[in-house]
C-alpha cells in the first residue's frame, strides 16, 4: 500500500496557496510533488492537495493511505464531520469520484511534525511563485518600452 502525505498551505486565509504531496512505498519515497494553486483558503488548499494526490496516484496503485495533518479533511472524508461549506462540498464530490478509481482509500490524521516534507513542498510552491513574480517585476515583461 502506498502512503501518501498531503498538505495544503495558505499564507492568509484566503491567501497565496500551495500544495505538497509525498508518495511512499515500502519506506521509500517514490515521488514528491508541489504546485502553486492561486488564492485559496487553507481548507480549500488541503482539499486541492487531496484531489491532486488522487489524480497522481490513480496511475500508480489501487491501494492508498492518505496521511494529513488536517483534522477537518480527515474527519470529513471519514464521514465523522458534515461538510457545510459549498466550495468544499463541490471539491468533496470531485474527490469522491476520484476515490472510485481505487480499491482501497484510507485516511489517517497525523501530527504536523510527521507531515514535514509535504508541508515543505507546499510552502516551496508558494516561495517559487513569489520569487517568479519578483523576477518578473525586477526584469519587466521582456518588452523594450523605449522602442515604442
Amino acid at each position: 500500500m502506498h502512503e501518501i502525505y498531503i498538505d495544503g498551505s495558505s499564507r492568509g486565509n484566503p491567501g497565496l496557496s500551495g500544495i505538497g504531496i509525498i508518495g511512499i512505498k515500502e519506506k521509500n519515497r517514490v515521488f514528491s510533488y508541489r504546485e502553486f494553486i492561486g488564492i485559496k483558503t487553507n481548507n480549500q488548499a488541503e482539499y486541492f492537495a487531496l484531489k491532486r494526490a488522487l489524480q497522481i496516484c490513480s496511475f500508480q496503485t489501487k491501494l492508498i493511505r492518505i496521511k494529513s495533518d488536517s483534522n477537518l479533511l480527515v474527519n470529513q472524508r471519514s464521514k465523522k464531520y458534515k461538510i457545510r461549506n459549498l466550495e468544499l462540498k463541490n471539491m468533496s464530490m470531485e474527490v469522491s469520484n476520484l476515490e472510485k478509481l481505487f480499491d482501497v482509500v484510507e485516511y489517517r490524521h497525523i501530527v504536523r511534525t510527521e507531515n514535514y516534507y509535504a508541508d515543505l513542498q507546499a510552502n516551496s510552491a508558494i516561495d517559487d511563485y513569489i520569487k517568479y513574480q519578483k523576477n518578473q517585476e525586477d526584469y519587466g515583461s521582456g518588452e523594450d518600452s523605449e522602442l515604442n
